[in-house]
């Protein structure tokens, strides 16, 4: 049963910004529009079609204190975009011997690819870090959770006189999981939970696939 506004705790600090996250899937779904008709499933407009009729009941849900039911259409929406971006992958690696798609279009599509990777993982990690966003708006400060950030071991960036200490935002998932598509690791996060190391390594390999296919095919043009 979904929870009632009755039976959620109210966050006890300002509620972090969920808007950086709404952006993400919804770019996630308009750069599906890039993507050649074969490595889509039915047309290029469908994804950010979903992705919007998922939004909004999650931020209806939220506003209206049923926090539970928010956490279940903003799983659903990340999980189907990460569906969305596996199938492409794995359409572009079966298509890719057949020289179906042009020099560009394969630019092209890797990019969009590569792209859609990053803001999916950091869609992923700032969705169930800590519980997620809802369970840190109920913490003071943030010092327990997947990752290490830097700021976590700085005293000075604790509660000071009663006022809320440093807490992640999106756009230090979203640094995350840049890094993690570019060098292949965390660099300056350190990661502490196994569900999450086993998560940036889905999101390494995905990154890996494309930028290896890209250079396959960049060989075989030369």
């Amino acid at each position: 049963m979904p929870s009632t506004p009755a039976e959620a705790s109210e966050p006890v600090n300002e509620p972090e910004p969920r808007w950086p996250a709404v952006l993400a899937v919804l770019a996630v779904g308009a750069l599906q529009l890039m993507l050649p008709e074969q490595l889509s499933i039915g047309p290029g407009w469908l994804l950010l079609v979903l992705v919007v009729l998922l939004t909004v009941p999650t931020i209806i849900a939220r506003r209206l204190g049923y926090f539970r039911l928010n956490e279940f259409f903003g799983y659903s929406t990340s999980g189907l975009v990460t569906l969305m971006l596996i199938w492409s992958l794995f359409r572009l690696i079966v298509t890719l011997p057949a020289h179906r798609e042009t020099p560009v279009e394969l630019l092209r599509s890797a990019a969009t690819l590569w792209f859609s990777n990053i803001l999916i993982f950091a869609t992923w990690y700032w969705r169930l870090d800590a519980g997620g966003p809802n369970a840190r708006d109920l913490r003071d400060v943030h010092t327990e959770g997947a990752f290490l950030f830097p700021q976590m071991t700085i005293p000075a960036l604790q509660t000071i006189d009663g006022a809320r200490g440093w807490a992640p935002g999106f756009v230090d998932y979203l640094f995350l999981a840049f890094n993690t598509s570019t060098a292949f690791s965390p660099t300056d996060v350190p990661v502490l939970s196994r569900w999450a190391k086993l998560i940036m390594m889905v999101q390494a390999m995905i990154s890996l696939a494309t930028i290896t296919l890209l250079a396959a095919r960049a060989v075989n043009i030369l």
